[in-house]
């Protein structure tokens, strides 16, 4: 894994080439997925991004719409600000309710959830904050079915995070959603590296 803060041009691959390594790196980014990702509750899925899983999404939508050179700037504008800066965990929150009528309705009820994310390390609870540039809850209420969470954290809950072993819950305190998992041992030692400030 790259412990990069950011993919400039230079690291995108010309499409040939991405093409033609395209099915081995997606066997390594389902691999390193699978230790990044956490269930909470029974519909939120929360997805924690690194450069390599940005990297890999930002070639993957070239690879897709072949928009070419004047795609660039905008998958990387896109994608940038989900790379943890070496003091933060950055995480994609999916609600995943396969019926669309229960679906509407957890979503309907769901407003403002994306205020309610934590992680709580060593007693301390660390508050999510949500992208900036997207109101991610509309003006009726409903809440996306797609959040993006930084969780910015203080030296000390870095410090903590980084013990073996330590105890880190991550949760929803919203009303119609109040859940929590805790981070198993090898997640918490493969975001740990998220830490690199």
């Amino acid at each position: 894994m790259t412990s990069k803060t950011e993919i400039t041009r230079a690291d995108i691959l010309p499409p040939a080439e991405f093409a033609a390594s395209r099915a081995t790196k997606r066997t390594e980014i389902v691999a390193l997925k699978r230790r990044r990702r956490l269930e909470v509750g029974p519909f939120a899925t929360c997805y924690f991004e690194c450069y390599d899983t940005m990297w890999w999404q930002i070639h993957e939508m070239l690879h897709i719409e072949k928009g070419g050179e004047a795609q660039i700037d905008d998958e990387l504008d896109a994608y940038n600000p989900l790379i943890p800066n070496g003091r933060e965990l950055v995480c994609t929150v999916m609600f995943e309710i396969d019926d669309e009528a229960r679906r509407h309705a957890f979503l309907a009820g769901a407003g403002g959830i994306e205020e309610t994310v934590f992680v709580r390390v060593a007693g301390e609870k660390i508050a999510g904050v949500p992208e900036a540039d997207l109101d991610r809850t509309n003006a009726e209420g409903k809440a996306s079915s797609v959040q993006f969470i930084q969780f910015p954290f203080p030296d000390a809950a870095i410090a903590a995070f980084k013990q073996p072993d330590a105890e880190i819950l991550i949760g929803f305190s919203h009303r119609a959603y109040g859940h929590m998992a805790v981070l198993p041992e090898v997640m918490r030692a493969t975001l740990a590296d998220d830490f690199t400030a």
